[in-house]
Order: C-alpha cells, then sequence, then structure tokens
C-alpha cells in the first residue's frame, strides 16, 4: 500500500471514492451473509454459523480505517470481520462447506476462519477468546517496531469473561497498540444485555486508564471517524483504546434460532431494519450529497450478487481434502 493510500485510511473525512467503497463492502457482507443463511436452509452446509447482518457498518468502518498489515481478531459471528479486511467470499464459502480450497483447507469452518495474508489471526468460538491474541499481536508490533495496530473484536457478552480485565490491564501497563472493539448487539445470546452485564460499560476501560468511548454502530461513518482517531493514537505509541458499537443483528443468535419473540419483540426488529439499517442509511446520505445516485447504488448491489453467487458455485464445485490430510494443519 502507498502512503498516500495509509494516510486516507486514518484521515477520519473519507471521500466519495472511499464512501463507495465502504457501501460496497457492507452490501458484500450482507449478500453473503444472506447466502450462508439460505445454505443453512437447503442443509448444503454443515454446522452452524452466526449472521452478521445489521452489524455491517461495525467491520467495515474500522477495517476501513486499518492497513493491510494490520492485525484484527474475530469472533464466532465473525464474517463480517473476515471479509471487512479482505477476505475473499469464494474461499470464505470454501470454507464454510468444508473445502479444500477454504482459508483453512475446510477444517475450521465458520467459527475458526484466519487469514493471515490479510492480517486476520482468526475468528474465535470461545466468547472473549480472542483477546489476548490480540494484546500478543500488539505487543509483538511494538517490540519489532513495526507500527502495527492490532483490532480486537468481541460482542457484549464477553464483558463477563474474566481474560477480558487482565488483557485490558496489560495491555494499560505495557502500553500496547491495540483497540478493543465491543459490539453491542442488545443480546447475550437469548438475554438482554441489560440482565447480565452490571453498570456502564465505558466505566470498565475507564478503570484501567484506557481512553473509551461510544459510537452509533449504524453509522459507518461515525464507527469509522472513531476508529482513525483511535488507530492514530495507536500508531503514535499512545496506548490502547475501547470503542463501544452499539448495533443489532436481524437475526437469531445463529442460522437456526428462527423464531425470536421469547426473547425480543418483532416490533423491536422491525424498527432496527426500517429505521437503522446501515446500508440504507450509508446509501441515502450519498444520494442526498449528490456523491451517487438511486441507480449507481442499484448496480453496486447487482455487481456484488454476481460475485456473491459466483463464489457460492465456485465453494459447491471445490473438492473436499483427501483423507490422507486428515492430520495436517492440526496442533494440540
Amino acid at each position: 500500500m502507498t502512503a498516500a493510500a495509509n494516510e486516507s485510511k486514518t484521515s477520519g473525512s473519507p471521500g466519495p471514492e472511499e464512501l463507495l467503497r465502504m457501501y460496497r463492502q457492507m452490501v458484500r457482507i450482507r449478500l453473503f451473509e444472506e447466502s450462508v443463511n439460505d445454505l443453512y436452509m437447503r442443509a448444503v452446509m454443515p454446522g452452524l454459523a452466526h449472521l452478521y447482518i445489521g452489524e455491517e457498518a461495525v467491520a467495515v468502518g474500522i477495517c476501513e480505517a486499518l492497513h493491510r498489515d494490520d492485525y484484527i481478531t474475530s469472533t464466532h459471528r465473525g464474517h463480517g470481520h473476515c471479509l471487512a479486511k479482505g477476505a475473499a467470499p469464494d474461499r470464505m464459502f470454501a470454507e464454510l462447506l468444508g473445502k479444500e480450497a477454504g482459508y483453512c483447507r475446510g477444517k475450521g469452518g465458520s467459527m475458526h476462519i484466519a487469514d493471515p495474508a490479510s492480517g486476520n489471526l482468526g475468528a474465535n468460538a470461545i466468547v472473549g477468546g480472542s483477546v489476548g491474541i490480540a494484546a500478543g499481536a500488539a505487543f509483538s508490533a511494538k517490540m519489532l517496531g513495526t507500527k502495527q495496530v492490532a483490532v480486537c473484536f468481541f460482542g457484549e457478552g464477553a464483558l463477563g469473561q474474566g481474560l477480558l480485565y487482565e488483557v485490558l490491564n496489560l495491555a494499560k501497563l505495557w502500553n500496547l497498540p491495540v483497540i478493543y472493539v465491543c459490539e453491542n448487539n442488545m443480546y447475550n445470546e437469548y438475554t438482554h444485555f441489560s440482565e447480565t452485564t452490571a453498570g456502564e460499560i465505558l466505566a470498565r476501560p475507564a478503570a484501567f486508564g484506557i481512553p473509551a468511548e461510544s459510537v452509533d454502530g449504524q453509522d459507518v461513518r461515525a464507527v469509522y471517524a472513531a476508529a482513525s482517531r483511535m488507530v492514530e493514537q495507536a500508531r503514535a505509541g499512545k496506548g490502547p483504546s475501547f470503542l463501544l458499537a452499539n448495533t443489532y443483528r436481524y437475526k437469531g443468535h445463529h442460522v437456526g434460532d428462527v423464531s425470536r419473540e421469547y426473547y425480543r419483540p418483532k416490533q423491536e426488529e422491525s424498527n432496527w431494519m426500517t429505521n437503522r439499517d446501515p446500508i440504507k442509511l450509508l446509501g441515502d446520505s450519498l444520494i442526498a450529497e449528490k456523491i451517487s445516485d438511486k441507480p449507481k447504488l442499484d448496480a453496486i448491489q447487482a455487481e456484488v450478487k454476481i460475485e456473491i453467487d459466483a463464489a457460492v458455485a465456485f465453494a459447491n464445485k471445490s473438492p473436499y481434502p483427501s483423507v490422507d490430510q486428515v492430520e495436517e494443519d492440526v496442533y494440540a
């Protein structure tokens, strides 16, 4: 990446080209996840997946502020993070279907996709399981003087994990270039976070002296602006920060969680989908500011749909790993 490109990724004020790229990235994540749901419902995909639909602005806003060699760690709901950081949809689908062409040769599946080439150190099926990995990556960057930054994505459910607080303590003591991004989608599986999380969320990083702020996770511009500030501070050696992104998952905890009426009202879902959709919010603003128009945005949607359909076809046609590979790439 050129120096000029690096500068544009930390300005905090994206230009028209960047905004259109963000729009395309959010559409790519949305259509990818819709296809994942379809593959599951048609019994083509083995196992479960946790869809990121509704939260696209967080992953895109954060990753647009990063360089390719910066690090991220992800969660069980990690497809959006992987794609936003540069993963290819065809290899993503191949991994979900257990095919050799996948990022982990079909052995990781939905919750363990990693792509070191794009700085993605991996999704993690353990709630809060990646917080230490991000700190380790940041520690390495600091010791090597590479100016790289690590971003750790985790859900509000991880606020109940003790490891998070051990890591926040070390990150502050060692002044690590790491940003902790809490994606608060309001529900820990089937329970509203207010029933599981005592006190104010931002009081927790504040207790360690870590700068923290909240942001509207449905507004990709706001996420990008906050992330740009934090990334710039981390690169300048000013240590860790904490971003609370308030967002919402449209679907269930996982693809099998179809009826959610017993733990959240349908009117709440409808309100978020109708009035707070991150793709529609950005699209409307692009049209209002004459950066784009509806035909151009519709064209982006159509182009991405072709890309996603081709990626699914690639994965379906790809071979499974051979039996003699069963003990390869497996570590204990």
